[in-house]
C-alpha cells in the first residue's frame, strides 16, 4: 500500500469512528490489565460478563490477592483456560503489590515480567491505559494488515514492526482500535464484508466479496 493510500485508509476509519475504544469494560489500568489477561482465546463479551461480577468485589491487586485463587476461579470459570488465567492473575497481582506498590507499571519490561502478560497484552495496556502509540497485533489485526497490504508479515512481530513503520504518526495512537474493530466487524476471516468496506478501493485483497452483512 502506497503512503498516500495509508493516509486515506486511516482517514476514512477515523471519519467513521473519531474516538475508538476497546470493547473490554474497565475503569482503571489494573482493571484493563486484568481484562486483557483474561481475554486470551476468549471474546470481549465473555470477559465483560465475568468482570462485571468480579470487579465490584475485587478490582485492585491487593483485593484480588485477598480473594484468593479458588474464589477467583468462581468469578471467571465461564472463560476459557480459567484455571491457568486465575493462577497468572494471582501471581501478577502479587508482583504488583510487592514490587510496584499495587500500581500497574508504565514500561514494557515491567509489564512483560508479569505472569500471563506477553507483548500483545503489554501493548494494549501501554496504548489504552497510558496513551502510548503502540500497536498490539491480535488475529484480527494480523489478518487486516496482511489482507489489505497495509503491513504484510509472516508473524505478529513482523506485522507489528511494519505497522509501526507504515502507520502515519497522526493515526498511530488509535490505529490498534481502528484495525481490530475493522477486522472484527467488516474484514472478517471467513466472509469479509467487502461490499460494505470503507477502504475497499485501497485494499489489495484479490478475492473481494460483494457481501454487506
Amino acid at each position: 500500500m502506497k503512503p498516500a493510500d495509508r493516509v486515506a485508509f486511516f482517514t476514512r476509519l477515523r471519519d467513521l469512528n473519531p474516538k475508538p475504544k476497546t470493547e473490554l469494560e474497565y475503569s482503571s489500568p489494573f482493571e484493563l490489565l486484568a481484562a486483557v489477561l483474561l481475554s486470551a482465546q476468549a471474546t470481549d463479551v465473555g470477559v465483560n460478563k465475568a468482570t462485571r461480577k468480579l470487579f465490584p468485589v475485587a478490582n485492585t491487586p491487593a483485593a484480588v490477592l485477598a480473594l484468593g485463587e479458588e474464589k477467583l476461579k468462581g468469578f471467571i470459570n465461564t472463560i476459557g483456560l480459567y484455571n491457568a488465567k486465575a493462577a497468572h492473575l494471582i501471581a501478577a497481582c502479587r508482583i504488583l503489590v510487592e514490587k510496584h506498590h499495587g500500581e500497574v507499571p508504565q514500561d514494557r519490561a515491567s509489564l512483560e515480567a508479569l505472569p500471563g502478560v506477553g507483548r500483545k497484552t503489554a501493548n494494549v495496556v501501554l496504548n489504552t491505559a497510558f496513551g502510548q502509540p503502540t500497536i498490539a497485533v491480535d488475529t484480527h489485526i494480523f489478518r487486516v494488515a496482511n489482507r489489505t497490504g497495509l503491513a504484510p508479515g509472516k508473524n505478529v512481530d513482523a506485522v507489528e514492526q511494519k505497522l509501526l513503520k507504515n502507520v502515519p504518526l497522526e493515526f498511530r495512537l488509535d490505529a490498534h482500535h481502528w484495525l481490530i474493530l475493522h477486522g472484527r466487524y467488516t474484514c472478517k476471516a471467513r466472509k469479509p464484508l467487502c461490499g460494505a468496506c470503507p477502504v475497499r478501493d485501497l485494499c489489495s485483497f484479490k478475492q473481494k466479496t460483494d457481501a454487506t452483512e
